[in-house]
């Protein structure tokens, strides 16, 4: 195999690669032997035809593209192996000579790492996030625990009101004529969860168990049946059940059910604390992106198409996996959300392109400080990925093998880049 690079414009290149006559022969001859089964031929047994009887019966090319498909991904190997180049993208694979009795040659299209110009990076300002913990936002998760802890009671001595869980019945006219798909008996609605076109649940606000109310509405001008959009209704309800949440004291009792605390202050007191905690962790994740994202803003970089691609398709693969792992297929998703792929790339690109630029500036930052990784940071991060995947260490290393322990090292010194600009960040 021999490889010929030659680089185009915007951190492109095209890598020509060449396959001996001798190496596309065993392919093709491999071809053969793997389809012969499959091809019938007059006179002979199925799977007996030599190859010769079946090029002639078929043409020379019969094997010709599962030839291809055998070598290509193989010389592509060798050739990323040979190439002193950094390719950062899929290769688009144009083959140019096919022909028995000849070398393959094929080429491949692929973006290469782009170089990286630094402006600043050191002292990049950024805007400072309080981390302090109102009363209000303390009393705020508190309710939401409350809320956790509520149970449910049936109401009879009062009308509706807002947040209340009802079931009616209901059946809606337009012009004095009842409309298909406007009944419903015994429909649990709660009111303020917007279920309903819009000015509905509102106006069963005081309305009365067992007794008829009117509900005067008009359909949205965009609603998705054709023949009501922007059509006034009227809407005759009757009220069957109401319940409300009732949520349990704020006191000790109640501290002491929720918590490990015996008292509501001291209850209080450690809410006030996780804010706080979750506060100074967000601030952290901020100013870190606010820095990166002016370190980006003052360096050079022309990152080719084909590299932003191959990001946007790693992203969406990632996120099949994702939700695969959840027991949803990407079928599924796409069905519920009326996306497509083409879609999904396009609403990934602009992350897609905020992740290489980010790693390209760091990686550019740790060559620039001269940011190295030692063996006592690799055993520190195989013990954590040891903790976090409940693995032995020694475990964690042999599936990481050479590549990933390379992979992780990278990391490290990514990392240090990020603590260098973020420890170095000015905030304002």
């Amino acid at each position: 195999m021999s490889l010929q690079v030659e680089k185009l414009e915007k951190n492109m290149a095209k890598l020509t690669i060449e396959v001996s006559a001798e190496e596309l022969e065993k392919a093709i001859q491999g071809a053969y032997l793997k389809n012969k089964n499959k091809i019938t031929i007059p006179g002979f047994r199925k799977g007996k035809a030599p190859r010769k009887m079946i090029e002639q019966m078929y043409g020379k090319e019969v094997f010709y593209e599962d030839a291809a498909n055998a070598l290509i991904p193989e010389s592509y190997e060798k050739a990323l192996a040979e190439c002193t180049e950094e390719i950062v993208s899929s290769p688009k694979i144009d083959v140019t000579q096919l022909e028995a009795g000849k070398p393959f040659i094929f080429t491949a299209e692929v973006a290469l790492k782009p170089e990286v110009t630094l402006g600043t990076y050191k002292g990049v300002k950024v805007d400072k996030v309080e981390v302090e913990v109102s009363e209000e936002e303390v009393e705020a998760e508190i309710n939401k625990e409350r809320e956790n802890n509520s149970r449910t009671i049936t109401v009879e001595d009062r009308a509706v009101k807002d947040g209340d869980m009802t079931v009616i019945d209901f059946e809606g006219f337009v012009d004095g004529v009842a409309f298909e798909g406007g009944k419903g008996e015994d429909y649990p609605l709660t009111i303020g969860s917007g279920a309903f076109i819009p000015g509905f649940e509102e106006a069963l606000i005081g309305a009365q168990i067992g007794v008829e109310t009117d509900v005067n509405v008009t359909f949205p001008e965009e609603y998705q049946a054709a023949e009501l959009a922007g059509k006034a209704a009227v809407f005759k309800c009757t009220v069957k059940e109401i319940k409300e949440k009732e949520l349990p004291e704020l006191d000790d009792e109640f501290a002491s059910e929720v918590s490990e605390f015996d008292t509501l202050a001291e209850y209080k007191e450690d809410v006030k604390k996780n804010l706080a905690e979750k506060k100074a962790a967000a601030a952290k994740s901020a100013k870190e992106e606010a820095a990166i994202d002016a370190v980006i803003a003052q360096a050079q970089m022309e990152i080719p198409d084909a590299m932003v691609e191959t990001q946007q398709r790693q992203m969406v693969e990632d996120f099949a996996q994702r939700i695969q792992s959840q027991g949803i297929s990407m079928e599924q998703y796409m069905q519920f959300t009326g996306l497509d792929v083409s879609k999904l790339l396009e609403q990934v690109k602009p992350q897609a392109m905020k992740r290489i630029q980010s790693r390209l500036v760091l990686e550019a930052v740790v060559a620039a400080e001269g940011l190295t990784a030692s063996e006592e940071d690799f055993e520190a991060e195989v013990a954590k990925m040891a903790e976090s995947y409940k693995m032995e260490a020694d475990k964690v290393k042999d599936l990481l093998g050479e590549g990933g322990k390379k992979q992780v090292m990278e990391d490290i010194c990514v990392n240090k880049a990020v603590t260098l600009i973020v420890d170095n960040a000015v905030e304002e």
